[in-house]
């Protein structure tokens, strides 16, 4: 056995050779798909890259079947601190699991956390990795776009202060306009938005499916209205290599508003 650190401080003792790994988070899953699919023996319902994982499916990222986990006799479980509950992670943990938990708030927390969890796993750093440093290698630049990013509807939600995705727009030049509340995740009111300085509305398609028809809410705004994938903006793993290039080209593809009829 050997002992590691993972993001949350936290000691996990690893087995000297990792053979089996199950992952409750898409983006791990991909990951560890990417690098070294031979080792993943379970996954969420929401695993959804690599298509056709052959994995077996142990429930939601919120809600998964702990014993089914427990059953498949991971040497390592992978999670994360704001997709998992910690009260699943307590019980893997009671039954003997190691669990290994990542916290990335930043693209470069990111890229430096999956090096350490496929280090965890006994994977060297692979190329794919290698590609995303180089990719976001670098300053953000001074933000010329100030945006709003709702995660959900029915409440309206938002991204916070000290998001992940947060930090990604901002490396595209894009200000999120709730980066400077207290809360990751605020509730907010679409009537207090008319008063601030906005530019840009972007919608993605996670863990929300926004869609065309939620420009109703938008309507006669003075905004540019951009769809975007939730995957990229959202995951962290081997959609970082593309990530930039795709979430660039939403962006500029963004169109007005609906007007008022």
């Amino acid at each position: 056995m050997t002992r590691s650190v993972d993001d949350l401080g936290r000691a996990v003792q690893l087995p000297a050779q990792v053979e089996r790994i199950v992952s409750l988070v898409p983006s791990l899953t991909e990951s560890v798909a990417a690098t070294a699919a031979h080792l993943l023996v379970g996954a969420t319902d929401y695993c959804t890259h690599p298509a056709g994982l052959a994995a077996r499916r142990i429930g939601g990222t919120k809600n998964p079947d702990v014993a089914a986990v427990v059953a498949l006799r991971p040497d390592l479980v992978l999670a994360n601190e704001e997709e998992n509950r910690e009260t699943d992670l307590a019980q893997l943990r009671s039954a003997g699991l190691p669990v290994w938990v990542t916290a990335p708030r930043t693209v470069p927390e990111a890229l430096a956390s999956l090096r350490r969890m496929l280090s965890a796993c006994g994977l060297a750093e692979p190329a794919w990795l290698r590609s995303a440093v180089t990719v976001w290698q670098g300053p953000p630049p001074v933000p010329n776009r100030r945006a709003f990013v709702p995660i959900w509807r029915r409440p309206w939600m938002s991204l916070g202060h000290g998001t992940f995705a947060g930090d990604l727009l901002g490396r595209l030049g894009v200000l999120n306009i709730h980066n400077d509340n207290p809360l990751r995740y605020p509730r907010v009111s679409l009537g207090e938005l008319r008063g601030r300085p906005l530019d840009l509305v972007v919608l993605p398609d996670e863990p929300y499916r926004f869609t065309a028809a939620d420009l109703d809410a938008f309507v006669g705004w003075p905004v540019r209205i951009a769809f975007v994938s939730g995957r990229h903006l959202t995951w962290y793993g081997p959609s970082l290599v593309e990530a930039r290039e795709v979430l660039a080209g939403q962006l500029a593809r963004a169109a007005p508003a609906p007007v008022q009829v």
